[in-house]
């Protein structure tokens, strides 16, 4: 390694299941053209897995990658891509990322590898035990059949504390599509499980002595890191507090940051009192509080702090003491999650006794995150809950399962919304148990196969929120109209991207993000009003280009997109700006290689290039617009027959939405009437052995007169 190659751990190891053989490769030898995370993924699939591999194939590869910036003092930077091809893309398998928060991607970086991939298939259950230079496949038979949380606890138990482990549930050894793998307990990659449940890997447990070098100046490190935190909001960078405070001009009941002073953690011992202010560093874990957002404010009295990842001060993971759950159910009184984890259980009912954000939901939230974290359950952004209701509604159930099987349902139990219910369904889903727990473990795509429904049928409800391929939308036009649409279009599972929605959603008034927009998007027209949209235009091409970019980038260098982009700040006196060029500004001083905004965005669409590639490649499809890029029928109705661009309506207008491709495909450099990358825009991003392998396939557009 020289002075220039720091942030680098070095080495990428390679652990091969079916011979045990066990190796290392040079990481900017080999990957250091795509910075890391899902950028060396995409690499490791193109290379190395053939067209027509199944997910579940011992020839499937799956690749967990650190970035540039994980392990180090960076906020937000304690994200792994975990990369293969995705078990509920459907109706084929096609490369997907699943992204991990917690420690793992430290303690990778730490023991001495930016990279482990994982290739063919053990002969009994194994886990991987990883300390510094000596790795080694231990036997997990005692271990298979138990939860994550079993195997958490022994390996932990074996390795020291200070380990970090990587582990699948009963659903991924069932090889359950829809199953996670999960570390610190809490954060996991959805959709993956299954694959290192094919592999009869349950674990990886990693412990690491070493650090990662920074290149550039010390205190000019320091300094950045610094700013970085003065800039910060609240979760998913909503930069404005919910309640109106002298220390901030504006405020928005709709913003994430509602650690109002005076609110209290109440399960705290002893309880802690918020306080602070926006300049108050050391007091940003006070603004988040997942648990209270999602919930309302009877959760703050079961909070018990907020919890996060590597050097995270934003701890999104809210954790709650519920003492009512152990005497009720049997469960431990403590548990943590985020977002859709959080809620994972409240989303299985219909009605709840005292609403959505009352006792009884608590306590459903806490039944379902302790069996869907220790089971390896993935609710796919809520849509595993949204097809259970869709199926149950409209009777497909009762049509579908034997009478028997339908008949030993807890039926009462889910009308009446009791939270036992979830003892029921959630193990089913988790050991793939009876048609309902097998069809329900596929995914919807999988749901479309088993029984026979057209996904026409499902992609027309907009309560279903289904895009495509087996995937739900994240973040589309509810959020960002037209940018939204586009950014759904691209990925073979959802999204997961929120660069568009952490700026539409980041609280400030109109006018504010019109004139940041101007300035990093060349217009204000390039952002709307939420629900007020106007027809397309190219700056809203643009910022669909820059948000899947930035997307791309934050996975690649081992940051929080749910906490970036940093392109607003809380800051009056800086006009609430943020730093458009933080993310290079980082990579430039973490591994000596100078490096602006404009040449880390062309890493970055380089890598989101070679993810269209790889899906064109193995779809062997050429015409990505009509067969790849699609838009449910949802998306152009409006149930009170509003028209589009009517202020109070999301619907989008299909005109519209064509000229939006148009402009997208533009912008991209890639083929209008195709939707595929140009051999230009191959050879503009040293891809040009890439665009040759496509031509080869005549999957490169034509030129066109």
């Amino acid at each position: 390694m020289t002075k220039s190659d720091g942030g680098f751990a070095g080495k990428v190891l390679r652990v091969d299941l079916s011979t045990g053989k066990i190796s290392t490769q040079d990481t900017k030898e080999k990957y250091g053209a795509v910075l890391g995370g899902t950028g060396l993924g995409y690499q490791v699939l193109w290379e190395e897995v053939l067209p027509g591999t199944s997910a579940f194939d011992p020839g499937n590869k799956i690749v967990f990658a650190t970035g540039v910036l994980a392990g180090t003092g960076v906020p937000c930077n304690g994200r792994t891509a975990v990369t293969c091809l995705f078990p509920t893309c459907w109706p084929r398998h096609l490369v997907g990322s699943g992204h991990m928060g917690g420690n793992f991607a430290a303690k990778l970086k730490y023991a001495g590898y930016d990279a482990l991939i994982v290739e063919g298939k053990a002969d009994r259950p194994v886990w991987l035990f990883i300390r510094d230079g000596r790795v080694e496949l231990r036997d997990a038979s005692h271990l298979w059949g138990s939860g994550i949380r079993r195997a958490n606890l022994e390996i932990s138990q074996e390795m020291g504390a200070d380990c970090s482990v990587a582990a699948i549930g009963q659903a991924g050894e069932k090889l359950a599509p829809m199953a996670i793998v999960a570390n610190s307990l809490s954060h996991s990659a959805g959709g993956v499980g299954g694959v290192m449940g094919s592999k009869n890997l349950k674990a990886i447990g990693v412990q690491g002595s070493g650090a990662v070098r920074i290149a550039g100046d010390k205190a000019e490190w320091e300094k950045l890191i610094t700013f970085h935190l003065s800039i910060l909001g609240g979760n998913n960078q909503h930069v404005v507090p919910s309640f109106p405070t002298p220390q901030s001009e504006y405020y928005n009941p709709g913003s994430r940051w509602v650690g109002e002073p005076g609110k209290r953690w109440g399960a705290a011992d002893p309880p802690v009192e918020i306080t602070g202010n926006i300049y108050d560093l050391n007091r940003i874990a006070y603004r988040t509080n997942s648990a209270a957002f999602f919930l309302g404010e009877g959760a703050w009295k079961h909070t018990v702090r907020g919890n996060g990842c590597t050097a995270c001060p934003i701890r999104c993971h809210t954790v709650l003491k519920v003492p009512a759950v152990t005497t009720k159910y049997g469960i431990r009184e403590v548990a943590q999650n985020t977002c859709a984890g959080l809620l994972f259980g409240r989303t299985f009912f219909n009605k709840l006794p005292g609403g959505f954000k009352g006792q009884t939901a608590l306590e459903a939230c806490m039944v379902g995150m302790h069996l869907a974290d220790d089971l390896g359950v993935w609710c796919n952004y809520g849509q595993l809950q949204r097809d259970f209701l869709k199926l149950q509604r409209e009777g497909l159930l009762k049509a579908k399962l034997g009478a028997a099987e339908y008949a030993s349902i807890p039926w009462d139990k889910f009308e009446s919304g009791d939270p036992a219910f979830l003892f029921d369904i959630l193990p089913r889903i988790g050991e793939r148990r009876g048609e309902l727990g097998h069809v329900l473990s596929l995914g919807t795509g999988g749901l479309f196969s088993q029984w026979s429904i057209s996904e026409e049928y499902w992609s027309q409800d907009p309560d279903a929120v289904y895009w495509k391929m087996g995937h739900p939308k994240h973040h589309a036009n509810e959020d960002d109209g037209q940018c939204g649409v586009i950014i759904n279009t691209q990925y073979n599972r959802d999204a997961q991207c929120h660069s568009h929605s952490n700026f539409v959603r980041n609280g400030l008034p109109l006018a504010v993000q019109k004139k940041l927009a101007a300035e990093i998007w060349g217009s204000p027209d390039a952002v709307d009003a939420v629900g007020d949209y106007t027809p397309m235009n190219v700056h809203k091409a643009k910022r669909a280009k820059w948000s899947l970019l930035r997307k791309e980038l934050h996975d690649c260098l081992g940051l929080c997109n749910w906490m970036g982009p940093w392109v607003a700040s809380p800051l009056k006196e800086r006009g609430y700006r943020g730093d458009d060029s933080l993310e290079s500004k980082f990579y430039s001083l973490a591994t000596g290689q100078k490096l602006d905004r404009e040449g880390l965005d062309r890493m970055g669409e380089r890598i989101v290039t070679l993810h269209r590639a790889l899906t064109m490649r193995d779809m062997g499809e050429l015409n990505m617009r009509t067969r790849h890029d699609t838009v449910p029928p949802w998306v152009f109705e409006d149930l009170s027959g509003a028209a589009p661009f009517t202020k109070g309506t999301i619907r989008m207008d299909r005109a519209d939405i064509g000229r939006a491709m148009d402009l997208f495909y533009e912008v991209m450099g890639w083929d209008k009437a195709t939707g595929a990358p140009t051999a230009e825009a191959y050879a503009r991003l040293g891809l040009t052995e890439v665009g040759t392998a496509l031509q080869a396939r005549n999957l490169v557009p034509k030129d066109r007169p």
